[in-house]
């Protein structure tokens, strides 16, 4: 653990051996997110991104969301159509 110091624009260094470990790059867009009054940076890397694929899949014989949402309304409409 490395203590780094805020400036008074509100500014930090990141360690340069934390950039390497996680490949943060001049440009790497970083997101703050607090969780049990800690505050966590988590650099939006290719990695990080391609760590959601698959989560929102849908598994076999399951409606999606968009399917479920146009049936309900095709249903309303003839329940309205009478």
């Amino acid at each position: 653990m490395k203590p780094v110091y805020m400036s008074s624009k509100g500014q930090v260094v990141v360690p340069a051996a934390i950039r390497r470990r996680f490949n943060i790059q001049p440009g790497t867009r970083i997101v703050f997110m607090e969780e049990k009054g800690r505050i966590i940076l988590q650099p939006v890397t290719r990695e990080y991104i391609n760590s959601f694929r698959g989560i929102f899949k849908q598994k076999p014989g399951q409606k999606s969301a968009v399917q479920e949402l146009l049936e309900d309304r095709a249903a309303d409409r003839k329940q309205e159509d009478g």
